[in-house]
């Protein structure tokens, strides 16, 4: 159970006593009225009933990794972290169906058992399937789209209780909605995804300069299965990552445990931890403590299981804020950032990320009709980031960026309706399926328009 998940045993039945839930970053929080905690698709139908008898509104939590508050409930809430696990596999065409409350984590360990891996996913595991997919995870990769790009059927339960499976071939429109539905058209019961047979990956990190990067942007991009880079926004320091399906049949070569210890654990989370605190006590210290940690940076060269290279262990928290802008604008951005980030108030502790996805069909999604590069921000949590944030959003506007729908924004419908084609169509699903606005919140009010 995730650490900001509150739970009280009673799986199951409906809690009644108040909880509070607050996200993993602290950037939302609720103490809902009615907690409902189902173990079979009946069972949330009944939890959904149940909201609608009361005349309140009802919310799926996820796992607590959004930054927005998509994933409140003010009224009734759904912990779907009893319902979880595969319920069926196609050994003839990969396909995997699995409960929407399973997170990544525990997903990539039954693929695993399988023979099955993800083609393409993002490098947090923490997410449940379902709320991954109502954010719009999306992972890096010049051919490849976002997870909802691997899923071939989703099984909701509606506002009136019913269940209806939706697929290319059965209610297209509800399916190219619900793919990146925001949680807005239903809560979702299974997800059917395309798998692959399991493959192991080859990774290459290595510091380089940002200018460089950028000149060499389309050859690393289009010529890696993955690739992605993090910049130190006070220094030109860039962190390559690149990784590329190895032939089948080749053995993994993992980094060692010590040395994966080492710089996973030790380095990149508790002594940049111990940094990010000291320079959130003594923001003077932000500049040189990039120059020293740029200069600490090496090359890594390993190869492992594609799910044991893609995710990576988070545990220094911080806010975040990300836009998917086009490809081919994100020289201009990362140029403007920089201005940016030098006349700011206060220095910024952590590294920028910037991923990328080929276009994709889903109307919802942040790389719909057009090639994406993925630009992040983050601050350490508790330093000063509206200042930085808000002027990342006036870059990313400029350009047509769309914002994910997990990390902090603050784009309304109206600006949304602009940055895609097919928001009233997903309005027009939205108002079919759930006329009340049953499983609306404040967010979904903001980016969608209304209850």
């Amino acid at each position: 159970m995730d650490e900001c998940t509150p739970h009280d045993g009673s799986a199951g039945k409906t809690a009644s006593r108040a909880l509070t839930w607050t996200n993993w970053a602290g950037t939302a929080s609720a103490t809902p009225d009615v907690v409902h905690r189902p173990l079979t698709a009946e069972e949330i139908a009944a939890a959904v009933a149940s909201a609608a008898a009361d005349g309140k509104r009802i919310r799926t939590w996820g796992s607590a990794h959004s930054f927005t508050p998509i994933a409140v409930a003010d009224e009734h809430a759904i912990d779907l972290s009893g319902y979880s696990g595969i319920t069926r596999v196609d050994r003839a065409t990969n396909e995997v169906t699995v409960r929407a409350g399973t997170t990544l984590l525990a997903l990539n360990a039954a693929l695993d058992a399988h023979g099955l891996a993800l083609v393409n996913m993002g490098d947090i595991d923490k997410q449940t399937i379902a709320g991954a997919l109502s954010t719009g995870t999306h992972g890096t990769g010049a051919a490849l789209g976002g997870l909802a790009k691997q899923v071939s059927a989703l099984e909701l339960i509606l506002a009136d209780g019913s269940v209806v499976r939706c697929s290319a071939s059965e209610s297209p429109e509800l399916f190219a909605a619900a793919r990146v539905g925001l949680g807005a058209l239903g809560v979702i019961s299974t997800v059917t995804l395309r798998c692959v047979p399991s493959f192991v990956l080859a990774a290459r990190e290595a510091p380089g300069a940002l200018a460089d990067v950028l000149d060499r942007l389309d050859h690393d991009v289009d010529g890696n299965d993955h690739f992605e880079f993090y910049w130190f926004p006070h220094d030109e320091t860039v962190l390559t990552k690149q990784n590329n399906r190895l032939p089948e049949g080749v053995e993994p070569r993992p980094l060692s445990p010590l040395r994966s210890w080492v710089e996973y654990e030790l380095i990149e989370n508790r002594l940049f931890g111990a940094v990010c605190r000291a320079e959130r006590a003594i923001p003077a210290l932000v500049r040189p403590a990039q120059r020293l940690i740029a200069a600490t940076l090496s090359e890594r060269d390993y190869s492992d299981v594609s799910h044991r290279v893609f995710v990576t262990n988070r545990a220094v928290r911080f806010v975040e804020s990300e836009y998917a802008v086009p490809r081919a604008a994100l020289p201009e951005v990362l140029a403007e950032l920089r201005r940016a980030v030098a006349r700011l108030s206060d220095p910024v502790a952590f590294p920028v990320e910037v991923r990328f996805a080929a276009a994709d069909d889903v109307w919802l999604s942040t790389a719909y009709e057009r090639d994406t590069a993925y630009v992040a921000v983050h601050q350490y949590i508790g330093m000063p980031y509206r200042e930085y944030f808000a002027a990342f959003e006036s870059i990313a506007n400029a350009v047509g960026g769309r914002p994910h729908w997990g990390k902090l924004h603050t784009l309304d419908a109206t600006a949304l309706r602009e940055r895609y084609p097919r928001f009233d169509d997903f309005l027009r699903v939205r108002a079919e399926v759930d006329p009340d606005g049953r499983f609306g919140n404040a967010y979904t009010d903001r980016v969608l328009g209304g209850p």
